[in-house]
């Protein structure tokens, strides 16, 4: 089966920049008609958009804050204004703070699970409640490594993506029958800003090592592998947590 998503409409959020950027690109170029969708990265988000036209795809940006449920709705809505329909989406926007126990407070916690976790199921289902039955559509969590790695300044952030994981492994049993798979995708440490936010040089480097490869992953090695999730040739592909780590973990 091919992994062309010539005429799909795929919704990617927090795609403006770094690995969301990235996968707008990459489905763009195997025909997808993509929503690059941005919080405050406006000029960064049109910037994509004019990459993907240059070469001949079909883009449109649309801001909305995905952390809250108005949000994703609004989202779903200009979308559909945009290109008629959803086929595939991708829900890469996260925040990834860093804090100890005894320094995470309320807004802290809820600001994480809001972005991490509430928004994107409110928003699955938002985009999930447009389909006719039997409609082949990926919905998607983009999700981390730092998942399975036992930090404690990644207490909260660590929750969420467990969260995120658990959720779609259950929303693909609840979606399955309408033709909608429902994967997580697993970066190991990827060369991006926010990965590298507040990390010194030296345990940047110590990560990079520790991949059999000696290097960090870069958001074109996460990209294909996103857009073969959302192609016909993953149909059998559902519930699942892909890693794409070289080897990290």
């Amino acid at each position: 089966m091919s992994t062309s998503l010539n005429g799909k409409v795929a919704v990617i959020t927090g795609s403006s920049r770094s690995i969301g950027a990235a996968i707008a690109k990459h489905m763009a170029s195997q025909g997808a008609k993509v929503v690059v969708n941005y919080v405050h990265g406006a000029q960064a988000a049109d910037e994509v958009v004019k990459a993907i036209k240059q070469s001949g795809g079909s883009a449109v940006a649309i801001g909305s804050d995905v952390s809250t449920i108005a949000g994703g709705q609004h989202l779903v809505d200009e979308a559909v204004k945009a290109f008629g329909g959803i086929d595939i989406l991708v829900l890469n926007a996260g925040i990834m703070g860093s804090k100890v126990l005894a320094d995470v407070d309320e807004e802290f916690y809820d600001s994480h699970f809001a972005t991490n976790v509430k928004g994107p199921l409110f928003l699955a289902k938002a985009a999930a409640s447009l389909l006719p039955p039997r409609v082949r559509c990926i919905p998607k969590y983009l999700t981390l490594t730092a998942a399975s790695v036992v930090s404690p300044t990644a207490l909260v952030y660590t929750a969420t993506k467990g969260a995120v994981e658990q959720l779609s492994r259950i929303l693909a049993k609840d979606l399955g029958a309408k033709g909608i798979t429902v994967n997580t995708v697993s970066p190991g440490p990827v060369n991006t800003p926010l990965f590298r936010e507040g990390k010194p040089q030296q345990l940047i480097d110590t990560l990079a090592k520790a991949a059999p490869s000696g290097r960090l992953g870069e958001v074109d090695d996460i990209a294909p592998v996103v857009t073969f999730l959302a192609s016909e040739a993953a149909q059998w592909v559902n519930g699942q947590n892909v890693r794409v780590n070289g080897g990290f973990a």
